[in-house]
């Protein structure tokens, strides 16, 4: 066995990561320790979606599971970093939806 100590982590990426530990339901330790596994076996980087051959219309097929939920949200929000139309929001419609009852 060997120990890995990572010095300076900034306070927000700590936080981050126990947040991420706790979502699956693991210890910190038991989070970074997959987090490593996950690194040393994937040939290509986690936050790139693999691609399985192209669908409908010539679009790239994704694999299932290429990117978390997370990745894929701050990716739109790169993207998109302003509300594109103007008009109310899905939460808005719903709740005007549930009032109305």
């Amino acid at each position: 066995m060997v120990n890995f100590s990572i010095k300076d982590v900034p306070e927000e990426l700590a936080e981050r990561l126990r947040q991420r530990a706790a979502r699956n339901h693991r210890s910190l330790q038991g989070e970074l320790m997959a987090i490593i596994e996950q690194a040393a076996t994937d040939a290509a980087p986690p936050w790139r979606a693999s691609v399985s051959g192209t669908g409908w219309a010539g679009r790239p097929v994704l694999q299932r599971g290429s990117k978390s939920t997370e990745q894929i949200a701050a990716e739109h929000r790169m993207r998109f970093p302003e509300p594109i139309a103007a008009g109310p929001s899905a939460v808005d419609i719903v709740r005007a939806e549930r009032d109305a009852r």
